[in-house]
Formats: structure tokens, sequence, C-alpha cells
């Protein structure tokens, strides 16, 4: 198993952790004509209850 020689400076550490940033997440309209409020992608739309054209879930 590969173990630092060295501990790695604290600049290091930072510019390395830089990266991990929060991304903002994915939206796309609801296909049914009547609703069109915004969704995540593989879900049932919490305003309507559809999914892929079907009632899935009660709208809350």
């Amino acid at each position: 198993m590969a173990v630092p020689k060295r501990r790695m400076s604290r600049a290091n550490t930072h510019a390395r952790r830089s990266q991990w940033k929060a991304s903002v997440p994915q939206l796309m309209a609801c296909p049914n004509k009547a609703c069109g409020k915004p969704k995540p992608p593989h879900v049932a739309c919490p305003n309507c209850g559809q999914y892929h054209g079907r009632r899935a879930v009660t709208p809350a």
C-alpha cells in the first residue's frame, strides 16, 4: 500500500481540494404539457406526479 513519505504542504492540499466543487443540479421540463415545471431527470414530477406519461405518485 502506498504511504506518503513526507507531509503534503498546506498550499498543495488547498490546490488539490479546490477542484472539489458543487455542481448545479440538472433540471429538465416536465413532459406533461399541462405542467411543464422543471424537475430532475429520471424522477417523477413533484408537481403533477407523472413519470413517462402516466401517474406515478400523488402530487404533494
